[in-house]
């Protein structure tokens, strides 16, 4: 089983599998519209969350947008009892829809009070990481952000910050926080940030790591001729050529994500701790199943130096 991997310069240690509370809120695709989920979901959830925590999971993400805050909720009702033994990040202030009128600017009492409504949804007295969810927040104005968010830690409402963003500039900046420990960013096999790789090596950041199996490609499970299900969004990717060019390579390059008997989801997720030992990638989960899946896969660790070498020969010219 592989070792804790601390959270950036601060002095927690998490598991080094996260797992990200997306879905469980009933968030669509960026639907603009309030979830339903029936109590016997919800139960199963709380149940599925607190089995991940009996298995080994000590770190879970959230954001106050996910099903309009119901994650949080969910979230918070779950881990209620091993308070003390887990580390939860929520995020806040994400992008506007598009074609809508961004209605977050995001001062120093927006902020606040966003923060004291995650605090109430997940029932806890301080949030261990409090990330900015606005991944083009305009840079002259981050500084001011900073300030409110040290504001926070010295009131005791948070502990650490960071920031979700692929943006490096971004990052750097923000890491002159004093108490700035991550930087929530997209890392997958066909999506590497070498990059910003470094910028956490340099600074000393946690680097964690969303859609880690690029929303199903990197499961094992799709062809060209996957079919999803009848009002899945992700039907339409299949309608064009650079996607399905980047289908047919996960396929090609699966034998090297298994080759030491792994899931090719767990593969996916080697490759991600293989890049950095700073890396935390944070899959979401829909069943016990697909928890258990994730989960095992901290018992192989990372790929091996040459199953990395030939991915990256298939993946360079996608």
């Amino acid at each position: 089983m592989m070792e804790l991997r601390r959270l950036g310069r601060s002095d927690i240690k998490v598991s080094p599998l996260g797992l990200g509370t997306a879905r469980m809120g009933g968030l669509g695709w960026r639907e603009d519209t309030v979830p339903q989920v029936s109590f016997d979901t919800k139960q199963d959830v709380i149940r599925q969350i607190k089995a991940a925590v009996d298995l080994g999971v000590t770190f879970f993400d959230t954001a106050d947008s996910y099903g309009k805050g119901l994650s949080e909720s969910i979230l918070g009702e779950a881990l209620r009892d091993y308070r003390s033994s887990i580390v939860v990040a929520t995020k806040f202030g994400e992008d506007p829809m598009p074609d809508q009128e961004d209605p977050l600017l995001l001062d120093a009492g927006c902020v606040k009070r966003k923060c004291e409504a995650s605090l109430r949804r997940l029932g806890f007295e301080y949030i261990d990481l409090y990330l900015l969810h606005r991944r083009d927040y305009p840079f002259e104005r981050a500084a001011e952000l900073m300030g409110v968010l040290e504001d926070l830690v010295r009131a005791g409402k948070i502990r650490f910050y960071g920031w979700s963003t692929d943006d490096v500039e971004r990052a750097r900046l923000f890491a002159g926080g004093e108490h700035c420990i991550a930087i929530e960013h997209r890392l997958n096999v066909f999506n590497d940030n070498a990059a910003m790789l470094d910028l956490c090596q340099e600074l000393d950041l946690a680097s964690l790591n969303r859609v880690p199996l690029l929303m199903g490609v990197l499961t094992g499970r799709w062809s060209p001729e996957t079919k999803l299900e009848d009002g899945d969004p992700r039907a339409k990717w299949f309608e064009h050529e650079d996607f399905i060019k980047v289908v047919v390579c996960a396929q090609q390059i699966e034998p090297y994500l298994t080759c030491d008997g792994r899931s090719t989801v767990q593969g996916a997720l080697g490759w991600i701790w293989a890049r950095s030992p700073l890396t935390i990638p944070l899959p979401g989960f829909r069943n016990m199943e697909q928890i258990q899946v994730l989960i095992q896969a901290q018992k192989f660790g990372p790929l091996p130096l040459d199953a990395m070498q030939k991915i990256a020969e298939l993946v360079k010219d996608i």
